[in-house]
């Protein structure tokens, strides 16, 4: 198994996968993005599975893309549709359920809204920075965060790229589970053994169901995003910014 990305089954019928790569904090390594992929492989071919849950380590859920990447897109050499795992939690057949135990910043908190369920860290950090950057969200956040967030506290996060602590974003009405830091995990495990009671079949065929509508319009989505990228990741000061605040 791939050293970053951990995949165990505290139960036969529930998958727990693990983000633990700490010498990158978490951002979309080339190992951790090999990680996830095979984790997902796998679950697939498992038939014995209703649920996964998905968590970071420490302080850390998901932190977005490297330096590396984003001076790649910049150049041109790559867009963020060219790294397909983002999709991952919505095309899984079975129920997922993303918690961020740690901080969870631009793709990384794009990455968690496609899971079924969000549970949020009250103390943790949340934040769509992609605009701190200087260049327009993409990896389908414009869409995700809102549905998940709710959409004018989404706008806001958008706009600002600012930093919130989970207990702000649950004072301000956040639509997903904030709970204490320490019971995230916990919270995600009961859910998941709920979920385990429930057959297998008729947890896929809700899901599908359910998901229907994201899927048709999630590409037309990631298309304008790709759009407003050729506009807005360019220019010399969001090279600068980018070298700037990954040099903090």
């Amino acid at each position: 198994m791939n050293p970053v990305v951990k995949l165990h089954f505290p139960e036969p019928s529930i998958a727990v996968v693990v983000l633990e790569d700490r010498a990158s904090s978490n951002t979309f390594s080339r190992e951790l993005i090999a990680g996830l992929m095979e984790a997902f492989h796998q679950i697939h071919q498992n038939e014995t599975l209703k649920a996964v849950i998905i968590h970071g380590y420490d302080n850390y859920f998901c932190c977005g893309g490297t330096k590396e990447e984003l001076l790649k897109i910049y150049l041109g050499k790559i867009t963020f549709a060219d790294l397909p795992f983002y999709r991952l939690l919505l095309d899984c057949e079975i129920p997922t359920i993303a918690a961020m135990q740690g901080h969870a910043l631009g793709g990384g908190l794009a990455f968690g809204c496609y899971a079924d369920w969000v549970i949020l860290g009250e103390e943790c950090l949340y934040s769509a920075n992609f605009m701190k950057y200087g260049f327009t969200p993409g990896m389908g956040a414009t869409y995700m965060i809102p549905k998940k967030f709710g959409e004018l506290l989404a706008h806001e996060m958008l706009f600002s790229a600012q930093n919130y602590h989970g207990k702000t974003l649950k004072a301000r009405g956040a639509l997903v589970n904030i709970v204490e830091k320490k019971a995230v995990i916990q919270t995600a495990m009961n859910l998941a053994k709920e979920l385990a009671d429930k057959p297998r079949n008729s947890l896929i065929v809700l899901k599908k169901h359910l998901t229907q509508k994201i899927k048709q319009e999630l590409p037309q989505v990631i298309e304008q995003e790709l759009a407003m990228h050729r506009i807005t990741f360019t220019g010399q000061e969001v090279k600068e910014r980018i070298e700037a605040l990954f040099g903090r």
